[in-house]
């Protein structure tokens, strides 16, 4: 399977800097709207930017009331739907309401005249994040309770009530698979830089071949180890992060997402394919699908290499949007450049898992 470049994610993406020029906050204003709009804020408050955040850029704010978490809206001309951080804090609002672990929300701002554009503002959750899937200086028996713990995080979202939540609109209800190859299809063709073979039979084979879809439930849409907070101490989830990617449709979606850990090379991310899975303790893909279908009520999950190649055409086009704001300037990670050399390799991977499935 073509692999894409290396990135070392926890050197790329772990920590804060300072930010600079246009990424800078305009702190006056800022600590004016914490004031009038997040209980129990008091300032003044300073800044730091997340390494990471390819998408929403994220910064710390820190205060004599405690550390935040904002989440904004990139600056620049943007593609239709993305960055949709109103939202990102709608599901987390709704999710935290009904005791699913996400960090708690204090308040939306839809004025572009205090930052530049719109934000929101959420607790900061401490813990642990893993960005290395084979987990180095673990036990077997912690690598293996932290990969069910983030199975059994996934069932319960996707059996999160959505009346309870208030969530029942979050999305459309049915034919979820078709509206997103339909949407990725778009994104790609509105940031397409250069033609790939294997992205035009993508683009011809996926939406004629879509599986059925039999539950809806709020799905994440980006569900890997590394956007979760885990306890310090213990394998329990803290807090699931970075939701622009949610909305209503299918949990096989989710699942099979997360289940190509096990299709990936590890290369210091989430991958497990070729880690001595059974020294090091993570489950083997069979023991996911087991747990995950008790934890769900399910007898059983479909053939899952449609579903790869789904979940690879789509992060195709995720990162196609990545690398045409790198050309054009506006990307909001210095790493953003590597990511963007993913995208022929994402799919070539998203093509031979078509032909798996059938495709010719």
């Amino acid at each position: 399977m073509s692999q894409p470049p290396a990135i070392d994610a926890e050197t790329a993406f772990t920590g804060t800097v300072e930010p600079e020029a246009a990424d800078r906050l305009d702190e006056a204003k800022l600590t004016a709207w914490m004031e009038a709009n997040v209980a129990g804020f008091s300032g003044p408050l300073t800044q730091a930017k997340f390494k990471g955040g390819q998408s929403n850029p994220t910064y710390k704010l820190s205060s004599p009331s405690g550390n935040y978490v904002l989440r904004r809206k990139p600056f620049g001309k943007l593609l239709p739907s993305a960055h949709a951080v109103d939202r990102e804090f709608r599901v987390q609002s709704g999710l935290h309401k009904v005791g699913f672990p996400v960090a708690r929300q204090y308040g939306l701002c839809t004025d572009d005249d205090v930052v530049g554009s719109w934000f929101y503002v959420m607790d900061m959750v401490e813990g642990r994040t893993i960005w290395d899937g084979a987990m180095p200086g673990a036990a077997p028996e912690e690598r293996r309770a932290t990969y069910f713990a983030m199975i059994d995080t996934l069932a319960a979202l996707h059996k999160v009530d959505l009346a309870e939540a208030g969530l029942e609109d979050y999305g459309k209800p049915g034919n979820y698979f078709g509206r997103q190859v339909d949407r990725w299809t778009k994104q790609y063709r509105l940031s397409e830089t250069d033609e790939l073979p294997e992205m035009e039979k993508l683009i011809a084979y996926l939406p004629a071949t879509l599986p059925r879809q039999t539950r809806t439930s709020v799905v994440h849409g980006d569900y890997r180890i590394d956007n979760m907070i885990f306890a310090p101490d213990r394998a329990e989830v803290l807090a699931v992060l970075d939701w622009e990617l949610s909305t209503l449709g299918d949990p096989l979606a989710d699942f099979t997402y997360v289940c190509m850990a096990w299709v990936t090379e590890n290369e210091g991310r989430s991958g497990v394919m070729d880690l001595d899975r059974a020294a090091l303790g993570i489950p083997e893909l069979d023991e996911i699908v087991e747990r995950y279908c008790a934890a769900t009520d399910r007898n059983d999950v479909p053939d899952m290499n449609w579903y790869f190649a789904y979940n690879f055409f789509r992060l195709a086009g995720i990162l196609q949007g990545i690398k045409k704001r790198v050309i054009d300037g506006t990307a909001s990670s210095a790493h953003a450049k590597a990511m963007s050399e993913r995208v022929l390799p994402l799919a070539q991977s998203a093509w031979a898992f078509a032909q798996r499935a059938g495709a010719s």
